[in-house]
């Protein structure tokens, strides 16, 4: 399962009434540590297939989305359970590390 774009018109379907928990990274295609995170993330949305779905909001295209949640430095990956955040994660982490976190985050369900 790869990593999908939603946008601030998508988001409360495809993030606030997913069924499974939702990692969202918010990005902008300057951000050099958000271009280093995404193929990580690529890895990890078919590690974590069926258990967790990983979503890309771009905030230069989705400011609205951004500032609701009040994102202030990228990378920043918020993690949705029930259409509440459950967890945040900024700036850029290796992928042994994310996974941790992402595996700790998705088991307290």
């Amino acid at each position: 399962m790869a990593t999908t774009a939603v946008s601030d018109a998508s988001f409360e379907q495809d993030v606030k009434n997913a069924e499974l928990p939702v990692l969202v990274d918010f990005w902008a295609e300057w951000c050099g540590p958000c271009r280093t995170v995404g193929p990580i993330l690529e890895e990890l949305s078919e590690e974590f297939a069926g258990q967790l779905k990983v979503v890309k909001l771009d905030v230069e295209s989705n400011p609205g989305i951004a500032q609701a949640y009040n994102i202030r430095g990228i990378p920043a990956l918020l993690l949705f359970k029930n259409g509440e955040v459950a967890g945040q994660q900024i700036g850029a982490l290796p992928k042994q590390q994310l996974r941790a976190w992402i595996s700790g985050a998705i088991a307290s369900v």
